[in-house]
């Protein structure tokens, strides 16, 4: 199980700045971000593996099920 910031997103915002510094702008001048996307996903393969238990209200939270 893991609960981190969206992979999509932050690649979106990495190509995002690559693209400005390339096109010549300051990368002093780039803001600092954080991520505002997050993502719950559960292996539910390796839980079952390791004879564990997820609870209901985890897997309806979930956005990715890994089976």
């Amino acid at each position: 199980m893991s609960y981190g910031a969206n992979q999509r997103a932050t690649y979106f915002r990495l190509a995002t700045c690559a693209d400005r510094i390339l096109r010549g702008e300051d990368p002093a001048n780039l803001p600092v971000e954080q991520p505002t996307k997050f993502e719950l996903v559960v292996n539910l393969k390796t839980a079952n593996a390791l004879k564990i238990e997820i609870p209901a209200s985890i897997l309806l939270r979930a956005e990715r099920l890994i089976e």
